[in-house]
This record gives C-alpha cells, sequence and structure tokens, in this order.
C-alpha cells in the first residue's frame, strides 16, 4: 500500500474531509482528526485508536503496526507500514480509526446538549431572569 492507498481509502468514508495539520495530510470527522500521513516520509500511516485497539493491532500484526513512539503512542496513536499492509488490513485500521471518531464526536455533542434545556433556563438556574 501507499499513502495514496491510505488517502484513498481514508476520504471513502461518509463525512472524511483532509486538511493540512501542520503542513502534512490529515483526515478529520466533524473537525476532528482520525488518521494523518504526517510520517508519509517515514513510510507510515497514522492512526488515532484506543489503547485496547492499538495493542490488539500490535499483537495480532506486529510486523504492521507499532505505536508512535513517546507520549504520542501512549494515548493509542498508532503507526501503520503501509508497503506491508494489504488493503484489507488497511481498510479496516482505517474503518476502526473512524468509527471511534464517529462514536466520540457523538459523545461530545451529547456533552454539550443539557437533557430538560430551554431557553431562558440558563438565567433562571443562576437566579436571574
Amino acid at each position: 500500500m501507499t499513502a495514496a492507498d491510505f488517502r484513498r481509502i481514508a476520504l471513502s468514508f461518509d463525512g472524511v474531509e483532509e486538511y493540512s495539520h501542520a503542513g502534512l495530510p490529515a483526515f478529520r470527522l466533524g473537525g476532528r482528526k482520525f488518521a494523518s500521513l504526517a510520517s508519509q516520509a517515514e513510510g507510515y500511516g497514522n492512526l488515532m485508536l484506543t489503547l485496547e485497539q492499538q495493542a490488539a493491532f500490535v499483537e495480532d500484526l506486529p510486523e504492521v503496526f507499532l505505536p508512535i513512539p513517546g507520549g504520542w503512542g501512549k494515548m493509542g496513536h498508532t503507526h501503520i507500514r503501509l508497503s506491508v499492509s494489504s488493503e484489507d488490513v488497511l481498510t479496516g485500521a482505517l474503518r476502526t480509526a473512524w468509527k471511534l471518531r464517529v462514536e466520540k464526536n457523538v459523545k461530545t455533542r451529547r456533552k454539550k446538549v443539557v437533557p430538560g434545556a430551554h431557553k431562558g433556563t440558563a438565567n433562571i438556574k443562576r437566579g436571574r431572569r
């Protein structure tokens, strides 16, 4: 697989847009990043996963997946070696990162909406009208 394959597959998921993050290609959904090609010069694509997802990918295919060195890797950010990845593996990994972003976006929206709140409620709760 290549960076062009990574891009093609990432952009095939609903709602994904490519943008420049620090001058390098990245992919987001709802304004939040889930994958990038920041390490393409080294032959990697980058995925934003949970630590559990990262561990499973690395355990199953250690020749394809590895945690990004340093603090980012300790948060689930994961390299995928493009040259040794199959299309099925790359598609599955990108889909996993995309689904995680979908789930996180839904949770974030729910937190912003206060159940039962309606116009004027905030002022009433503060004792003002």
